[in-house]
Formats: C-alpha cells, structure tokens, sequence
C-alpha cells in the first residue's frame, strides 16, 4: 500500500518532495488537482467535496494506506470532517487503519517557540482562524497576526516567481509591521517563494525566522511512523513515485522533471465531479 499526497495543484510537489527524499524507502503517489485549483476562494462545503473525491481516489484506485492532506485550506476547511464522518462511513471496518492527515499542526507547533508569529495563507484559511486556533491551544499567550496572499498561488502554478516579489513585500507589510517573530509560510505553494520572501525580509532589514511546511512535515511523518507500527506495517517499500494531474500544465511538467527524475512523467486522471 502507497503513501498518497493530495494538494489542490502543485504546490504539494514541494512537501512530496521533502517527504520522499527523507523517507525514500515507500511507495508514493502525488494527487494534484490542477484542474479547480485554487481552493482558497472556495465554499466549506466545495473544498469538503474536492477534498473528499481526492481522498477517495487514492484510497481506492491507489491503494493508498495514509494520505497526506499537503493543502492548507483542505486541511482547515475539509480535514477534521474527512476524518470523522467520511473513513468510519467508508472503511467501517479497516483492517488496514487508514488515516487522513494534514499538514497545518504539525506548522502551528513549531510556533510554541515563539510569542509572536505571523501567518502568510489563502483567503480560505485565513477566514477559518484554523491556525490561530491550533497555535493558542498549545499556547494561549502567542499573538498570531493572519494576512492572505491571493495572488501567489496563481504565479505559483504558472512558475512566476519574479513576478511574486513585489505581492510578497505587499503581503508581508502588515506582518512585520507587527514586529512578528515568526513568519508561517500557511500554503504549500508558498515555498515556492521562499529565495523572495528571504530577500523581502533582507530588505526590510528583519531577521525573522520562516516556517516552512517542507522542512517540518518529513519530520514529523516520520516520527508518526515510529508512534503507529500498525499504519507503517501496511506500506510496500519499492522505491516508487507516481504522480497524478487533473489538468496537464507546462509548470506540473517542468517541476515533476526537475524535481523527481525524467522518468516520472506526470498522469491525467479524471476525479468525479
């Protein structure tokens, strides 16, 4: 059985990425859904549908034993729901143990270390308060100030990282206007920007520290791994990588390529609608 890996385009790639190169040994599968991307101006109950085709593809045409919910706004909008009413309607009674996850707290818990953060995510996750909500109740005196960047996710998809510098100095202001310690980077395409957003950060002269999802998520699979032998025991060990589109853009190409080998040619699938 796979580790499936769902994002709403292709800004998962990255958190796919980081996950295979620190756990090389399982078999993979990236669900990107290019096609209705972006999900941060969606409705709950959109985001919940898009979320739960998703999910239901890669438990059921791939096998998957645990996906990975790499979508911000999935993650705050559709994932404790996905969790609670649709695998005990689904799999009622799973040998298996399969488990959703996403990759919000594992961010939010990187911010105990500090009494004021900021975070940059989509309107959608903004508008849910999901991470100040995650980060006070593992601290109730961290201050959080929520700015959205709605322009990035589509220069991401579309590889304009130039273009983004002048969105990401827009975006940042009213972070750093708050002499925030921390900045969260609250979507998986946005370390895409990341050269940007450290350069923004030089020019202001701020010295504050970036959590990225990338760099924190492998991690934290993998100790979850060591905590659940019954969910790890499940997984094959081949070396795989699959990657799987709903629309075939040139950037899901390129990045697939440049990131994952030239022998991983990126599929068009088609999810119910």
């Amino acid at each position: 059985m796979r580790i499936g890996i769902f994002d709403s385009g292709l800004g998962g790639l990255i958190i796919a990425r980081a996950i295979v190169k620190k756990m090389p040994e399982y078999d993979y599968v990236y669900l990107g859904d290019t096609k209705r991307v972006p999900y941060g101006n969606r409705s709950h109950e959109t985001v919940f549908e898009f979320t739960k085709e998703a999910v239901d593809y890669l438990f059921k045409k791939e096998n998957c034993a645990i996906v990975i919910v790499a979508c911000n706004t999935a993650s705050a909008r559709a994932l404790r729901k996905i969790q609670q009413e649709y695998l005990p309607k689904i799999f009622p009674k799973d040998k298996f143990q399969r488990k959703v996850l996403g990759v919000l707290i594992p961010a939010a818990e990187e911010c105990v270390k500090y009494k004021k953060v900021g975070v940059l995510a989509t309107q959608g996750t903004v508008a849910s308060d999901t991470f100040p909500m995650e980060i006070n109740k593992l601290n109730s005196k961290i201050k959080v100030i929520q700015n959205s960047a709605p322009m990035l996710v589509p220069l991401a998809e579309e590889g304009e990282a130039k273009l983004a510098l002048p969105f990401i100095q827009k975006y940042l202001k009213p972070i750093l206007d708050k002499n925030t310690e921390a900045i969260v980077l609250g979507c998986t395409h946005y370390p895409i920007f990341k050269k940007q957003i450290k350069l923004t950060l030089r020019s202001l002269g701020v010295e504050g520290k970036i959590i990225s999802q990338d760099e924190i998520v492998p991690k934290k699979l993998k100790d979850y791994f060591l905590r659940h032998p019954e969910v790890a025991k499940n997984l094959s060990r081949k070396h795989t990588t699959k990657i799987l589109v709903t629309d075939m853009t040139k950037n899901i190409q390129k990045l697939s390529e440049k990131w994952f080998g030239k022998n991983i040619k990126p599929k068009l699938i088609i999810l119910n609608s």
